[in-house]
């Protein structure tokens, strides 16, 4: 098969995503829940609003996910002065141990990822990767107004 851009994106997102489920498949995490414990470790105590841009979840979905994480006690929802519409996620001690787990699986797979680069590879990759998310971003901002 030829070497297309989004042959190879979808490979990498694939072994990516089996990787990670492998490393941590007996904690029983589900899709959506390693990266928002990867974004709660920085921004713990972030509404669901915040989490659903930051990770790129629609907001029904996250509930979903943020409801199975709660009943896995690995996040729990405090309101803010009252206000029922203002919840934000806190993770629990089990869910920071778990975040912790994550991290460091996120960490082997990109040190496999870059095992054969050079540190100025990797950086210009970095560079490189992150052009084409925002050509990206913006692109589907541009075809869903139309």
């Amino acid at each position: 098969m030829e070497k297309s851009f989004h042959y190879l994106l979808m490979l990498n997102y694939t072994y990516f995503q089996k990787s990670i489920f492998e490393k941590v498949k007996s904690s029983g995490l589900t899709m959506g829940q390693p990266k928002i414990l990867d974004y709660l470790s920085e921004h713990d105590g972030a509404n669901q609003k915040e989490i659903a841009n930051a990770c790129n979840i629609e907001p029904g979905s996250l509930t979903s996910i943020l409801n199975r994480m709660e009943n896995k006690e690995l996040i729990e929802r405090k309101m803010l002065n009252n206000n029922r519409r203002s919840y934000h996620i806190y993770l629990t001690e089990k869910g920071k141990q778990l975040q912790i787990q994550v991290v460091q699986s996120f960490k082997q797979l990109e040190k496999i990822a870059f095992s054969n680069f050079s540190n100025e590879e990797k950086i210009i990759f970095i560079n490189m990767f992150e052009k084409i998310y925002l050509n990206m971003k913006e692109g589907y901002k541009k075809s869903d107004k139309n």
